[in-house]
């Protein structure tokens, strides 16, 4: 845990006692502030107390008394609307934080030379990968890593600042939005398309949250860019032109003339000017299609920028295990592939496993985004059937009537072994079930990871008992 000792002494409104909230609640109050931590919801109030957090409903509290207000990331904070207790704070004179900026200040707060390196992730598409990536070459090549943020274990429940250590983030625009102090050693912008939008108030917004990674880097910082979409490449122009930081640009697509390129797997480290093959990501088994291959030409940048040499670094992408739920392979049952990519919550990132195989029995439906999954129409021929499920289930068979065959099936379940009976029967060479929702999970699970362990738990209950004992 990294102690927040800014607010000792002091009263400190918590709201929102998920994973990211309850760690600040315990770190605030490990450095001796008075915390008051509330949730609406009855079952995570519970929860929180069972893990040691007294409860206060902020609701009736005088918020005069309030030196801050710890936002937990999924509640609203300026679109679609401020929620009450924003506006009440705002009304108050209360400053609005989130757990990342006490991460944040809580680094600034020690002399310069005992703070540690600070690698920022963010993006669109991939910055969990890329963030797992960047955390296993670094722990490869024996530096002292904590992996966090955004995935698996919240900033501040991380163990204590170390100046030796190096702490990669994954960061989302929802805890970029609530920034000031935030200074990153090493930035990074994977990507950019529309998301989230109704949560910034629409591109501009969007766009102006994930920018905040780089807002306090310095000359001696490095920023890397993904070069592969029209916004990330304006962001790379107009860093290298007006930014402080220095600044290298990675691509997938295009072989640059300065910058980390990876197209058609060969990684290529241009950073000086001349080009040198570091080596094909073929030989990496769990970095494999065009998004892989920006994640690796990613985390090569950053460890690049943290002095690691290029053949430690490509020993590190060889032995990545990859990342639960992100183009997992479950196992194969009866010829059949079972691939659970459920962080696949967009159109955009759902297009990367639907580039990857032949032959698909699409598992797709949820929470559906803004943009459905028309910008997929060119992969529909990848597509021999889906199999609806949620939310979405009547917009996606509008957009698939007359190209791809539908079946709608309510629920996951039914999916599962409806796509299973077909890919069994069909004959083709090498049939594929993905689950690769396009879609948000809240309608009928808990988060994108709920809603993988339950299909991954489905496909395990129909494989033979010799599999199941070795799975």
């Amino acid at each position: 845990m990294i102690p927040i000792t800014e607010y000792a002494g002091r009263d400190v409104a918590v709201y929102g006692l998920g994973r990211t909230g309850l760690s600040a609640a315990k770190a605030l109050k490990a450095g001796g502030a008075r915390v008051h931590a509330w949730d609406d919801n009855e079952e995570t109030r519970a929860k929180a107390e069972a893990a040691g957090i007294a409860l206060s409903d902020i609701n009736k509290r005088d918020w005069q008394t309030f030196a801050a207000l710890v936002l937990s990331p999924g509640i609203p904070y300026k679109f679609p609307q401020p929620h009450r207790l924003v506006r009440m704070a705002e009304m108050t004179g209360v400053p609005v934080i989130g757990d990342m900026e006490l991460f944040a200040r809580a680094v600034q707060a020690l002399p310069e030379r005992g703070r540690p390196k600070v690698v920022g992730i963010t993006g669109t598409n991939g910055k969990s990968t890329t963030t797992a990536l960047t955390g296993h070459v670094l722990k490869e090549a024996g530096r002292d890593v904590r992996v966090g943020g955004n995935i698996g274990t919240g900033v501040l429940d991380l163990a204590a600042l170390h100046s030796n250590a190096v702490y990669v983030l994954e960061m989302s625009s929802y805890q970029l939005d609530l920034v000031k102090s935030l200074h990153c050693n090493v930035a990074v912008m994977l990507n950019l398309s529309p998301d989230h939008l109704e949560r910034h108030g629409g591109m501009d917004g969007y766009q102006a949250a994930k920018m905040r990674i780089f807002q306090n880097q310095t000359p001696h910082d490095v920023a890397v860019v993904g070069f592969d979409d029209i916004y990330t490449q304006s962001i790379a122009i107009g860093l290298s032109a007006s930014g402080p930081q220095r600044v290298t640009q990675i691509s997938s697509t295009y072989t640059l003339g300065k910058g980390v390129s990876a197209v058609e797997g060969r990684l290529y480290d241009n950073l000086n000017g001349k080009a040198e093959f570091i080596g094909k990501l073929e030989d990496c088994p769990a970095l494999q299609g065009r998004h892989n291959f920006q994640n690796a030409a990613a985390a090569y940048a950053t460890c690049r920028a943290l002095g690691l040499d290029p053949a430690t670094i490509m020993a590190g992408l060889k032995s990545f295990p990859g990342l639960a739920h992100r183009m997992e392979n479950i196992g194969d049952i009866e010829g059949v592939r079972f691939v659970n990519d459920s962080k696949a919550t967009n159109a955009q990132a759902a297009e990367q496993a639907l580039r990857s195989f032949r032959n698909i029995y699409w598992i797709a439906g949820g929470v559906p985004k803004a943009e459905g999954i028309g910008p997929l129409a060119p992969l529909f021929p990848n597509i021999t059937k889906a199999y609806l499920f949620g939310q979405a289930e009547g917009a996606f068979a509008a957009t698939l009537k007359g190209k791809v065959a539908v079946q709608a099936c309510g629920t996951l379940d039914r999916a599962v072994d409806q796509a299973f009976r077909d890919a069994k029967a069909s004959g083709d060479a090498s049939p594929v079930v993905l689950l690769s929702p396009a879609c948000a999970s809240f309608d009928q699970f808990k988060d994108y990871e709920h809603r993988g362990e339950v299909f991954r738990s489905l496909v395990r209950a129909m494989q033979p008992a010799a599999l199941k004992e070795s799975a």
